[in-house]
């Protein structure tokens, strides 16, 4: 593997690396999926208000919720057009591939429609990015761009021994150095991030990490400098670690207590058996080996409110979710 981006494992990283997988195995062993879907558009708006607000978006997330439901905001047309497609791009989040430059460029094309021309294609000029007067980073040539997101995407496909949670954020500062569009850089790496975040657990599809860094976003931008003057991401790494682990512990204090249920311990189930048939013995394994009579219990209020379907006696009855 060539050019390998420049980064340390501090013990600072390991911790809050260890930190959050603590706090994801508190979220999978409460079996909060699947994310009730009130949740996920809260997020959703969440995520897309601020990562827009971090360019200089005037909208609010009372405005962003009215533009999705399809009610007239009155607004800068800019920040309308960025909102309707920011919700175009993360509507298909699953579907984007976050190993793909192909896929990249085509969330960026949708990202920037009618904002740049160039949207969905490599800058072919220099760039610098200015803080009133003074330069704050110049950005690679636009002639090494398609070579250095060939060495990027190659790294997150080849390298096996970096977790996802580290390689996310090391995309993420990578993608803000390199600055291959003329427009849209800073939002498509929180995008990215979020997509590579997904790999390391399914649960960042819900969670907005963005609004964390719009909280703290002064040290954002701090942050990325410190890097670029030092030419590794190390300590935008910590950053991002810290804004996840921060995220990821409120997510659970105002969460957790939504899974101590059978509707929700019954929807959990689902979302794992799909339609195949099991025995309340495999369900009582599926839920973390809760007790029998409240498995039991469960099983019946399934049948009664024709969640699902029941068939055999006994200790050879099994039951299937209905579609």
């Amino acid at each position: 593997m060539k050019n390998i981006p420049p980064f340390t494992v501090t013990n600072r990283i390991l911790q809050l690396s260890q930190d959050i997988s603590y706090e994801l195995g508190i979220l999978s062993g409460a079996k909060i999926y699947p994310v009730p879907i009130a949740l996920r558009r809260k997020n959703k708006i969440k995520t897309i208000q601020s990562s827009l607000a971090i360019e200089g978006n005037t909208l609010t997330t009372q405005n962003v919720t009215d533009i999705i439901d399809g009610k007239r905001v009155l607004a800068p047309e800019k920040d309308i057009k960025e909102v309707l497609n920011a919700i175009a791009v993360y509507d298909k989040l699953p579907g984007w591939n976050p190993l793909s430059i192909k896929s990249f460029k085509k969330a960026h094309s949708i990202l920037m429609s009618g904002l740049t021309e160039y949207n969905g294609m490599w800058r072919n000029s220099g760039v610098g990015i200015f803080k009133g007067t003074e330069i704050t980073h110049m950005a690679p040539p636009a002639k090494r761009i398609p070579a250095l997101m060939d060495d990027l995407f190659n790294y997150l496909k080849q390298e096996k021994e970096v977790p996802w949670l580290i390689k996310a954020c090391i995309f993420h500062y990578e993608l803000e150095f390199i600055h291959p569009f003329i427009d849209g850089n800073g939002r498509m790496g929180r995008l990215w991030q979020q997509l590579l975040l997904m790999k390391e657990n399914p649960i960042f599809e819900f969670i907005s990490v963005e609004s964390m860094i719009k909280h703290n976003q002064t040290k954002y931008y701090a942050v990325l400098g410190a890097c670029d003057k030092k030419g590794e991401s190390t300590e935008f790494i910590t950053f991002s670690l810290e804004q996840i682990l921060t995220t990821l512990k409120q997510y659970t204090e105002s969460n957790t207590s939504q899974v101590n249920d059978a509707k929700s311990r019954l929807a959990y189930a689902k979302e794992k058996l799909h339609n195949k048939w099991f025995t309340r013995k495999q369900y009582i394994s599926l839920q973390n080996n809760i007790a029998s009579a409240t498995a039991s219990r469960d099983l019946i209020k399934g049948v009664q409110e024709r969640i699902l379907a029941k068939k055999g006696k006994s200790n050879r009855t099994c039951y299937c979710f209905l579609p």
